[in-house]
């Protein structure tokens, strides 16, 4: 077994270990060499071969990238974060910063409070009246306090905070924007004021967001509304008219879709957030049809039937026997009810060779489908798996401690005392 004391933890800055010291001196063998040395069988050996490696910035690149490959996992985990290193000579970042920072999902239990973090930026809410500095450093917040949500005009007043964002020349610049309560001149984000407006006005000003990158549509707590309420829109128009976009998180109850005409296919995003109360089959079923190449980080939130969940286990065969996308190394299937019918398929699927991390977190699996994981040796190749806010043993939670990977299982709910078998457990967000 691969020695533990360098598995990256929750509280690490990225996935990795310490910073190696520059060598000053010449590389005996120079990257020859380094190719050499990452062939020993000795997996010590390689980890030192990808510290010498970084020493040759630009140089070393191949060779690191070569062992993101490797069979050893922990060689693969160290190769990962010295991409993201500063090269010790010219100060350049090897590979880009990822736009997704993974502790800020993993640290997600439910819509209990506004983000403070997206897109690995501290989040800013817009004021109309100062002035928009170093926009691309924060992530652009734009909603209308709890408190107007009875003020007839406060759809208006989001509406034109909006509109004043978006004619400063700095808007240029932002790279990430955040809505919470958003307004359509007649009402609030539910009922019959759903999110197409706004969706409308982003599609017909992107000329004026030449930058934006990721984009998150209802950051919205459930002291503001309910998840159940929140009225959505077709996001596709925001995929199309954004070819750039790297990010998409959307939280909604109701209407939410990703219309696909002709052949959708979208290159760059690499994340797609849907947290919901109750998924849809039909919504998932239209995400099936992108196609989104570069897609690494997918996570859906199934809900519960009573508020239109519909999508089930027998749903996901597109996703994790025909790898509908099949660069995934991040999978979120997240607050289901049916989380212990989907471990059936999930320890069958191809899919869980290349994930780094499995997220199973806010729904219902039990001692018996964490045993079903138990008993799959791909777990075993995992980085990270979560099962925070589960109905688990804590004799379970200690034998998925046991295969070497790092699991997050906080929060651990019990089941309720129900004669039927169907209440006893629940998804944490519903309503």
């Amino acid at each position: 077994m691969e020695p533990s004391n360098v598995n990256p933890q929750i509280t690490d800055a990225i996935l990795g270990g310490e910073t190696p010291s520059p060598n000053q001196g010449a590389i005996l063998g120079g990257i020859e060499g380094i190719w050499q040395t990452l062939q020993n069988p000795d997996a010590a050996i390689r980890l030192t071969g990808l510290d010498l490696a970084w020493q040759y910035g630009d140089a070393g690149r191949s060779c690191l990238e070569e062992a993101l490959n490797d069979r050893s996992k922990l060689v693969r985990r160290r190769a990962r974060w010295l991409l993201r290193q500063p090269d010790p000579g010219t100060g350049k970042i090897l590979a880009p910063q990822p736009q997704w920072n993974l502790r800020e999902r993993l640290q997600i239990s439910g819509n209990t409070e506004h983000a403070t973090r997206f897109a690995n930026r501290d989040v800013r809410e817009f004021q109309p009246e100062q002035v928009l500095a170093d926009p691309q450093q924060f992530a652009i917040a734009l909603r209308f306090d709890y408190g107007d949500w009875d003020n007839p005009n406060s759809s208006d007043t989001f509406n034109k905070s909006l509109d004043t964002l978006l004619s400063r020349p700095e808007s240029a610049q932002i790279e990430a924007l955040v809505f919470g309560m958003w307004g359509d001149g007649e009402g609030v984000c539910t009922g019959d004021a759903s999110s197409q407006g706004l969706v409308e006005k982003l599609v017909s000003q992107c000329d004026r967001l030449p930058n934006l990158k990721s984009i998150f549509i209802g950051d919205i707590s459930y002291d503001e509304c309910e998840i159940s309420w929140l009225m959505q829109s077709d996001m596709s128009p925001i995929l199309k008219a954004y070819p750039q976009l790297e990010l998409l998180q959307v939280r909604s109850g109701q209407k939410l879709e990703f219309k696909s005409i002709g052949n959708p296919r979208h290159d760059r995003l690499k994340a797609l957030v849907v947290e919901t109360g109750g998924l849809s089959r039909a919504t998932v079923q239209q995400i099936y049809a992108w196609d989104l190449p570069a897609l690494e980080h997918l996570e859906l939130w199934f809900g519960s039937e009573d508020y239109g969940g519909d999508c089930w286990d027998r749903d996901l065969p597109p996703l994790l026997e025909d790898l509908v996308f099949p660069s995934l190394i991040y999978l979120g299937l997240r607050n289901s009810q049916f989380a212990d019918e989907m471990v059936d398929m999930l320890v069958e699927s191809p899919l869980i060779a290349g994930l780094q991390v499995l997220d199973l977190s806010l729904g219902t699996l039990t001692d018996a489908g964490a045993a079903k994981l138990l008993s799959c040796p791909a777990i075993r190749d995992l980085e990270i798996l979560n099962v925070s806010q589960s109905y688990l043993s804590g004799a379970t939670i200690d034998q998925l401690r046991s295969l070497d990977i790092q699991v997050i299982a906080d929060e651990q709910r019990e089941e309720e005392d129900d004669d039927d078998p169907a209440y006893r457990r629940y998804c944490v967000v519903s309503e």
